[in-house]
């Protein structure tokens, strides 16, 4: 999807800015997201990629933070981890994920951070007409996606959800952390059968290279289930495609990105849009 052009956004003396902090800056999207959006809505802000490396990160953050016109930053790889120690307060999503996305200046200088990747994820099922309450989900990868998929499901009122990831470590850690912050909800670990869950995610890299194996044994699937990915180098995986075989509603890597930027506009605090509007105007071709 190529997007018409939007207009070119106008900087000045009065401009916000939000740093896009990363390493390489290369891969950046979000750039190609929001300054459209800014220059279409009349918001005097703009995003800008700034390539900082891992070595370099906790000076750099620092001094980006003490510009008097930031309002805040995207955090992407490899700094999502390393940011939550800078933080002087933390959304739950990121005392489950250990891992921060996004980090906004309050008018006293506190930096808070939030993490935003689940909570994407979350509200395209939402306006796909899903019913999350209640529901039970198989969530395979307990990584970073994984983990804020996972947080943000427990928020949405789920009942059940059940965590698969080759990291038994990994996955254990991150199930004891959901059984902290939400007592009630029932947490499994170990299986990746979707065999009687509402909703399945695949939240591994498994899908962005051809021959990869399955993340889960498709067969299983039920019809009813609703299907997701978070795999977004390609819009209909292997595993999507399988699942829509299966007669699954499915949900696209992609989708996850538009969704979530909504929640960052209400969180740095602009007005905010729908997904609609923001693929319309992007300049980017997935």
């Amino acid at each position: 999807m190529m997007a018409h052009p939007a207009a070119a956004p106008l900087i000045d003396g009065r401009t916000d800015l939000i740093a896009h902090i990363g390493y390489p800056t290369s891969t950046f999207k979000a750039p190609l997201i929001y300054n459209p959006y800014f220059a279409d809505a009349g918001i005097n802000a703009v995003v800008v990629p700034m390539g900082v490396r891992a070595e370099d990160f906790a000076v750099s953050f620092r001094s980006i933070f003490r510009l008097s016109n930031i309002r805040g930053a995207l955090i992407t790889m490899p700094h999502k981890v390393t940011s939550v120690a800078m933080l002087d307060q933390r959304s739950r999503a990121v005392e489950i994920c250990g891992a921060c996305n996004a980090v906004r200046r309050e008018p006293d200088g506190m930096l808070t951070g939030d993490m935003f990747d689940g909570e994407g994820f979350v509200r395209g099922v939402l306006r796909k007409g899903r019913v999350l309450a209640r529901a039970s989900v198989l969530i395979v990868g307990s990584g970073g996606v994984g983990s804020a998929i996972a947080a943000s499901m427990a928020e949405a009122g789920v009942a059940r959800i059940a965590l698969h990831d080759l990291e038994a470590g990994r996955m254990v850690a991150l199930a004891d952390r959901l059984r902290k912050h939400y007592p009630a909800l029932d947490v499994t670990t170990g299986s990746n059968d979707p065999a009687g869950h509402d909703v399945v995610v695949n939240a591994t890299p498994l899908g962005m290279n051809a021959g990869d194996p399955m993340p889960l044994d498709t067969d299983r699937l039920d019809p009813a289930s609703f299907v997701g990915e978070v795999v977004m180098k390609q819009e209909r995986t292997v595993f999507l495609a399988a699942a829509a075989r299966r007669g699954c509603a499915i949900q696209i890597g992609v989708d996850m990105l538009f969704e979530q930027i909504p929640a960052y506009l209400e969180f740095f605090g602009y007005p905010t849009t729908t997904p609609d509007v923001l693929r319309s105007l992007a300049r980017i071709d997935y």
